[in-house]
């Protein structure tokens, strides 16, 4: 059974959207996970088609796609899509193909524009039909229901730029044309974007000597470069400013701090797309680096979980249910950052409304109070180390920071994989193989109710004298073991 969901902008375009399938507003796919209830492996095939137009990072139509993806729908456009067509520079390198493609259709005609132009294009379509062509390229590479492409002319033909389209902003006649296409895609079958793979053979890590709280400090990434030595592997240091060289590489692996809306997701997403091995990747990068999609992943797959609910303005006080104290979390805070502690209602509503002045969506969890935290180390859906993180004096999490950019971290212990409690380490890999194959460190509580899941961190700490204490040197020879088996696998 496959069942067709289309997102709308407001709950009057449920009327020409029903022919195509369910139709929703952008609040109500957000806001009625039950409605999906069944779904999964087992149940009906969903396929979503977000045509919500609001799609600027952590606004509601962000939240749709997103939100889509942890359900375990597939949804058009993907996060990955969506974060592309936000920055030139993040599609720059699909704009060879699709240039040439434009200038063919151009040429194939005899009839050139005579001036700069714009194209609207819907599901690989283009409202000028002579550009079909051109549209079938875009859409195989970039998977957006809608898209407004303005195109010059320099010496050559190009694309200005390209950005998603929302219905509303169609002419009437565009409109017609948009219903058609969208009618015949939700009858064709559905194939995932063209990927190119070019094999080579060394590793670039990408660090910045002045972040405060990197994953890997430079002392750990010499003892990388040496372990790399030994076994016959390149391993260079890389900064943002070698963005145009990596190319050269055969493998990425990223040691700072990741967000999609930094130069670390381009980095990432160019390594993929060139067909480097990375990790992170991009797709774990878009599912780790938000908090409201992995409580919905774990709460979709059944994993224990703090209880959680996703807040938005409106829906503030739904979070009491949860009991107090509770914790509130922006979507993409890392290390502590953007996790606040609300101990009554004036709190919560204090601390809510300055976290939703940065996100449209937030996340209350019950506060669960342990002396230490879990972090099981994952990688190539294998467990790679086990710590416990204790928490930082006087302080309920493992990182407290001060004014002034000062912070203070607990203590730790590392053990060996097979001495971890087997609850742990089980609950840990399901997680983490739940985002993909790349390396990931999981946190965990456990209490006398059982094994928690708080999150599932992209980019995990690794440190010497920490992460491998165990381990020593084997830990990063398993590491750029992994590399080279990615890249010999092609």
């Amino acid at each position: 059974m496959l069942n067709h969901v289309i997102v709308v902008e407001a709950a009057s375009d449920k009327g020409w959207a029903a022919g195509a399938g369910t139709a929703l507003t952008a609040q109500e796919y957000v806001g009625e996970p039950q409605r999906f209830a069944s779904t999964g492996p087992r149940g009906p095939k969903v396929r979503v088609i977000n045509l919500s137009g609001d799609y600027g990072y952590l606004d509601l139509g962000y939240y749709c796609s997103l939100l889509a993806e942890a359900r375990g729908h597939r949804v058009i456009p993907s996060i990955a899509t969506i974060t592309t067509l936000q920055r030139k520079t993040l599609y720059a390198e699909e704009l060879p193909e699709l240039n040439a493609a434009l200038r063919r259709d151009i040429e194939r005609t005899g009839e050139p524009p005579r001036g700069a132009f714009t194209l609207i294009l819907f599901f690989g379509q283009a409202f000028e039909a002579r550009y079909n062509g051109f549209a079938r390229q875009v859409f195989d590479r970039l998977r957006c229901p809608l898209l407004r492409v303005e195109i010059a002319k320099d010496e050559r033909w190009q694309i200005r730029s390209m950005k998603p389209l929302a219905p509303s902003a169609l002419s009437p006649e565009q409109f017609e044309i948009f219903l058609g296409a969208l009618e015949g895609y939700t009858r064709t079958v559905w194939t995932s974007p063209k990927r190119r793979r070019q094999p080579r053979y060394s590793l670039a890590v990408l660090y910045n000597p002045k972040e405060a709280l990197p994953p890997s400090s430079p002392r750990t990434l010499k003892k990388l470069q040496q372990v790399g030595q030994k076994m016959g592997l390149g391993v260079e240091l890389v900064e943002r400013k070698d963005y145009l060289r990596l190319g050269e590489y055969d493998a990425l692996f990223i040691r700072e701090t990741t967000s999609i809306d930094n130069h670390t997701f381009r980095f990432a997403k160019k390594a993929a797309r060139e067909g480097l091995a990375v990790i992170d990747d991009p797709v774990s990068i878009l599912r780790c680096t938000n908090k409201v999609y992995l409580a919905e992943l774990l709460q979709a797959q059944k994993l224990p979980a703090p209880k959680s609910l996703i807040l938005d303005r409106t829906s503030i006080l739904e979070a009491e249910t949860l009991g107090f104290p509770l914790v509130l979390k922006i979507p993409d805070g890392s290390f502590s950052r953007g996790v606040v502690k609300a101990q009554d209602r004036g709190e919560l509503q204090r601390q809510a409304r300055e976290l939703l002045k940065r996100s449209e969506l937030i996340l209350a969890q019950e506060y669960m109070y342990t002396e230490y935290d879990w972090r099981v180390g994952v990688l190539g859906r294998k467990p790679l180390f086990v710590s416990q993180y204790m928490m930082a004096g006087n302080h309920w999490q493992i990182i407290r920071h001060e004014p002034g950019g000062r912070f203070d971290e607990g203590g730790f212990r590392t053990l060996a994989v097979e001495e971890a409690p087997t609850q742990v380490v089980e609950t840990a890999l399901k997680a983490a193989n739940l985002v993909g194959d790349g390396l990931y460190g999981v946190d965990l509580k456990q209490n006398e109710r059982g094994v928690f899941v708080i999150e599932i961190n992209d980019n995990p700490n690794l440190e010497r004298g920490v992460e491998d204490k165990v381990l020593g040197d084997a830990l990063y020879e398993t590491l750029l073991q992994e590399f080279v088996r990615r890249i010999e696998a092609r």
